[in-house]
């Protein structure tokens, strides 16, 4: 036989709501004798409360002013309530802290920050490479979130000032709560090759266009992450090889990164939509009929295109090397015709890449910042 409705226990969820009456108790305490000398003495509302204040608080600085008997009356209630309500107040408090009620008001607060963030980077990982990572991204005023789950690393992150999700990347709850329908890029950085597939899969079916970037340890992993959807994936060790042997071989290569790197001057990718609709009077026009560089400023340093364009007869002056299934041209000429698919890679200023922008227009895909 169930128990009768008044005395059925309530849900854990409505204990936060009963301490929250103490609080309460003790602002009507204090109104209540406020109005009472107000009414007895007929002190202004500041005396007033400084009377209740002092007496609360026992600090005895003496009385406001001399207490007729009903004053005095009003004070020993006062004594007598005050006691009994901070006794409980203190208890509630404590009461709400030890329920967790706090914990999950910052849990609350912080859930709202991350939906309310857009066009950020989503970083999984915060061992090494992803602390470099963090600085470059972060150096670009670009705006960041950790997703971390070892207690040293998230530490390390939050003591740098950077906001971190404690979840785990490869879950899907967690990605979407990370805002990857919001993000511009998603970078998996994380220890095991395994884990960053299995986020870049996730990544994958929720946002087919999000940008992912991964890193892996292996040319077998490098090709599992790729066939799992990842735009691109990085080696920290071909990296590292490939960067010391162009110091060995070019170093006013590097130098002039670094130079860049300092300056007002940035790299974008600008992808053309594949749709030859979206691109209308810009499908076939050259660099030098559109005139990009005399109305924007900005400079084509290259431009990536399907190798189907090579293949079909658009041989240009510059330089070709050739990927996967795709084709670089390096310092393309004006004669260079744009077409669906390609991705340009564009230097100027903050200002001359988005005129750049503005000049595309509707034929624009997407646009990604590149770090010198």
């Amino acid at each position: 036989m169930a128990p009768p409705p008044w005395r059925r226990r309530r849900p854990p969820s409505s204990r936060s709501n009963r301490a929250w009456r103490a609080p309460v108790a003790l602002a009507l305490v204090v109104n209540l004798a406020a109005l009472g000398y107000r009414l007895t003495e007929g002190w202004d509302w500041g005396d007033c409360y400084w009377m209740v204040a002092i007496t609360l608080s026992t600090i005895g600085y003496g009385e406001v002013h001399p207490l007729s008997y009903s004053g005095r009356l009003v004070t020993a209630l006062l004594i007598l309530g005050g006691l009994v309500v901070v006794q409980i107040a203190i208890q509630g408090v404590l009461g709400l802290s030890d329920s967790g009620y706090f914990r999950r008001l910052r849990e609350r607060r912080f859930h709202n920050w991350l939906m309310a963030m857009k066009d950020h980077v989503i970083l999984c990982g915060y061992g090494r490479i992803g602390q470099e990572i963090a600085q470059q991204v972060t150096r670009e005023g670009v705006e960041l979130l950790v997703v971390e789950t070892d207690p040293e690393r998230r530490d390390a992150a939050e003591q740098d000032g950077l906001p971190v999700l404690v979840a785990d990347a490869t879950l899907d709850e967690t990605l979407v709560e990370a805002g990857i329908h919001r993000c511009r890029s998603l970078v998996v950085a994380l220890s095991s090759n395994a884990a960053n597939l299995y986020v870049v899969l996730s990544a994958r079916g929720l946002a087919p266009r999000c940008r992912l970037i991964a890193r892996s340890d292996s040319n077998e992993a490098e090709r599992k992450l790729r066939l799992a959807g990842a735009d691109e994936v990085v080696s920290p060790y071909v990296s590292g090889g490939r960067m010391m042997a162009a110091t060995a071989l070019r170093p006013m290569a590097l130098n002039f990164m670094d130079l860049l790197a300092g300056s007002d001057c940035e790299v974008e990718e600008f992808l053309l939509s594949s749709d030859a609709a979206d691109l209308g009077r810009l499908n076939g026009l050259s660099l030098g009929e559109l005139e990009l560089g005399r109305r924007t400023g900005a400079l084509v340093l290259a431009v990536r295109q399907p190798r189907r364009q090579v293949e079909a007869g658009l041989q240009y002056r510059g330089a070709s090397y050739a990927l996967p299934d795709q084709e670089l041209v390096a310092n393309p000429g004006l004669e260079f015709q744009l077409q669906p698919g390609q991705l340009l890679v564009v230097m100027g200023s903050k200002e001359q890449l988005g005129r750049v922008s503005d000049l595309l227009g509707p034929a624009l895909r997407s646009v990604e910042h590149i770090s010198a």
